[in-house]
C-alpha cells in the first residue's frame, strides 16, 4: 500500500471536508498545513493538496508558502490537487496546475467544488484518493 499524505487548508470547512473524503479513499488521514513540511516528502509515495479560492481565484498563502516548499521534494510522485470555491470559474485552480506542471510536478489530476461538497463531490474525492493509493 502506497504511503500517501493529504494536506490541506481550510477556512470554512469545506476543503476540510474534501481532505477527509481524499484520505479515505487513500486510506490515509488528512492533515493540516500547518502540521506538514517538506521534508516529510522523502517518506512518501504520493500526495494531494487541498486549497480553496482566496481572493480574486489565489490560494492562501500559508498553503502557498508550503506547496512551494514541498516541490522540490516531490520528483515524480504523483499528486492531486484540490479545493473549493464560492464564486468565479475555478481559474485558481488552474492556474495552480499550471504553476505546479511548469515546475515539474507530477500532478495526475485535479477536483474542485462548488461551496459544500455534496455527495457526488465527496465521491469524486474518494475517487482521487484512491488514484493515490
Amino acid at each position: 500500500m502506497s504511503k500517501v499524505a493529504v494536506v490541506y487548508w481550510t477556512m470554512g470547512g469545506n476543503t476540510e471536508a474534501m481532505a477527509q473524503a481524499v484520505a479515505k479513499g487513500a486510506g490515509t488521514e488528512a492533515v493540516e498545513c500547518s502540521d506538514f513540511s517538506a521534508d516529510q516528502v522523502a517518506g512518501l509515495d504520493a500526495l494531494a493538496f487541498g486549497c480553496p479560492a482566496m481572493g480574486s481565484e489565489e490560494l492562501d498563502p500559508d498553503l502557498e508558502e508550503l506547496f512551494n516548499s514541498c516541490v522540490p521534494e516531490l520528483g515524480e510522485r504523483p499528486v492531486v490537487l484540490f479545493g473549493s470555491y464560492d464564486w468565479g470559474d475555478g481559474e485558481w485552480m488552474r492556474a495552480w496546475e499550471q504553476s505546479a506542471k511548469d515546475a515539474g510536478v507530477n500532478v495526475i489530476d485535479t477536483y474542485i467544488a462548488h461551496l459544500e461538497p455534496d455527495d457526488d463531490a465527496l465521491a469524486a474525492c474518494e475517487a482521487l484518493g484512491a488514484k493515490l493509493a
